[in-house]
């Protein structure tokens, strides 16, 4: 994981006194253990830039501060090729990155298209500060830590922000394909619409013709791992996003092997073995553990998983979510389908079986004011006008997939991601910059059928064209057969089996658990009530058990921020919480 953090003076130079706070600050913000950060600084007229990372070493390319001419680079996240940091920061190039870059009298941060690598930036009356961690540039912009009460109504409604705010006064995130510049003291935004879709082509040679981009794009996002040294391990399911991912290895001759995680009898590893096998790859199946039934699970307390949460993800990702814990960064080559969603028109398009204007309208306000009757007259007008912007759209499926990207990955993936970055910078195909683009310029429509999808993994391996995809069918393969005769048709799909596994003490908390969220969130109503309704949140919590454990989360989640549980010491001596099955 590498963290940035540029400062410029409006006149002058930087004061000793601001270089010394940004040097102090760093192990608050960076959520590692302090000895295994190391730095590096630059420093020109009125601009410096930091750098900071837990790898053990500069061996990976770009170095953490690149020279280049007259300038130094920073990339957050990675190259997809590193000669590419003399274009930076262009952000038409490969890669799922931000870019940093300073040179004497100038400053410049840019977000790829989905920002998934965020920016964030505040100023003073004498500096502009830009960061990729934003309590880094909140500490570095305040004297103590002060939080934007009002914004924080989107966290406590979905668990991560639908907006360019953040919890801190003051700060904000940089939108997807945006540049900031800070010449001469003064500072400058601009920014890169996303693509406007393309009509969905009529006859199979313009489909063809339409994906051969974005499968040049996927490609060329895994080139780079045929000099991995060793097989790249890839988590493989029956589903579509990791059966592409396989088929795009295979088509790239990058040396690969793949773990599924079932019981043989269990529709994902019956699926997994035969794509191994039509492949010609490693498979290796890991058994769950089998252990007696009990009554009841040990939890690890709120708090500490609050803690753990805000200080990974800086309150933009609520504590119900389950982040990936710090391990020591290693480079082992790893793959996984995260945001194979954006290939298919985004998760929020793939909730819907209604896809009229007013089913459609109806998910858009329920994406950004849902549950008004929690939320305070205040809250749900700063909602309402942040949901404007998108309701104006007349094209809904484009309104709902550029949704998914600005916010469902470029905030709540940004944030929780965080947990997983510490332990390496695995190959996100998907969330590659050229990919994402590529993506986007396709129709709407077309990729929600996931003819795209489907298209692509036949494309790159062929073989596969038989083996079933598990769960619901391919959407557009209903009436294909009754249309166009002479198409191939996929086989039908094995329908998911249950497991037994469904209880979850996240969903069921018990009485216990319930009661420690009620404690906070009640015994703290004061600091919630600029944006919730008190009385409904008492009712929210008036049984022995919370109804509605996701909320009631995201609501402890910003409780414990806005008392301060963090940035500050980790709480000690906290017990296991017993949650009953029910």
């Amino acid at each position: 994981m590498r963290v940035y953090l540029g400062v410029a003076a409006k006149q002058a130079e930087i004061p000793e006194r601001v270089l010394d706070r940004v040097r102090s600050v760093i192990e608050s913000a960076f959520p590692v253990p302090p000895e295994v950060i190391r730095g590096e600084e630059w420093h020109g007229r009125g601009v410096s830039l930091f750098g900071w990372s837990n790898e053990p070493d500069d061996s990976r390319e770009p170095g953490l501060l690149h020279r280049t001419g007259d300038r130094v680079v920073g990339v957050n996240g990675h190259l997809a090729d590193p000669k590419d940091v003399t274009r930076l920061p262009d952000d038409t190039v490969g890669g799922c990155l931000s870019a940093w870059v300073a040179r004497d009298g100038e400053l410049t941060a840019a977000t790829a298209i989905n920002r998934v690598c965020p920016v964030f930036y505040a100023e003073t009356p004498e500096l502009h500060v830009v960061g990729s961690r934003a309590l880094l540039v909140h500490l570095v912009a305040s004297e103590r830590p002060a939080f934007d009460v009002l914004a924080l109504q989107s966290m406590a409604r979905q668990g991560f922000f639908l907006s360019d705010e953040t919890p801190y006064l003051g700060v904000s995130a940089l939108r997807p394909s945006s540049r900031l510049s800070v010449r001469g003291g003064s500072r400058t935004i601009s920014e890169t619409p996303l693509p406007e879709a393309a009509p969905p082509p009529a006859s199979g040679r313009a489909k063809r013709a339409a994906i051969s981009e974005l499968a040049e794009a996927l490609l060329a996002t895994v080139e780079p791992l045929r000099a991995a040294g060793e097989p790249v391990n890839l988590a493989l399911t029956g589903g579509r996003d990791t059966r592409i991912l396989a088929a795009l290895l295979h088509a790239a001759k990058v040396p690969f092997r793949v773990t599924t995680n079932g019981l043989d009898t269990h529709p994902d590893v019956i699926l997994a073995r035969q794509i191994a096998a039509r492949l010609g790859v490693e498979h290796t199946v890991i058994p769950p553990a089998q252990t007696a039934q009990k009554d009841a699970v040990l939890v690890e307390h709120p708090l500490a998983r609050a803690y753990e949460t805000l200080r990974t993800c800086e309150g933009m990702t609520s504590a119900y979510e389950t982040i990936v814990s710090y391990l020591p960064y290693a480079d082992k080559p790893t793959m996984s389908g995260q945001s194979g969603e954006t290939l298919r028109a985004g998760s929020l398009n793939l909730l819907q079986t209604d896809l009229s204007d007013k089913a459609l309208l109806r998910r858009v306000n329920t994406t950004f004011f849902k549950d008004e009757k929690l939320f305070s007259a205040d809250a749900n007008e700063h909602a309402r006008e942040l949901a404007k912007p998108w309701q104006a759209r007349k094209n809904r499926l484009e309104a709902l997939d550029h949704i998914y990207i600005w916010y469902k990955v470029g905030r709540w993936q940004a944030s929780a991601r965080a947990g997983s970055l510490r332990r390496g910078d695995p190959v996100r195909p998907f969330l590659d910059n050229r990919v994402a683009r590529a993506a986007l310029g396709l129709d709407q429509g077309w990729r929600l059928s996931e003819e795209v999808i489907y298209r692509l993994i036949l494309r790159f391996a062929p073989a596969l064209r038989d083996v079933p995809i598990e769960g619901k069918p391919w959407r557009f393969a209903g009436d294909l057969r009754k249309r166009w005769p002479w198409e191939h048709v996929p086989p039908p799909s094995m329908p998911t089996v249950s497991t037994g596994g469904g209880w979850s003490w996240r969903t069921s908390p018990g009485p216990a658990l319930s009661a420690i969220l009620r404690e906070q969130v009640i015994g703290h109503l004061d600091v919630l009530e600029p944006i919730v309704n008190p009385d409904e949140v008492r009712a929210l919590f008036a049984g022995p058990v919370v109804t509605k454990p996701g909320q009631a989360w995201h609501l402890y989640t910003v409780s414990t921020l806005l008392t301060g549980l963090y940035p500050g010491k980790e709480p000690e001596g906290l017990e296991p919480v017993p949650v009953s099955r029910p």
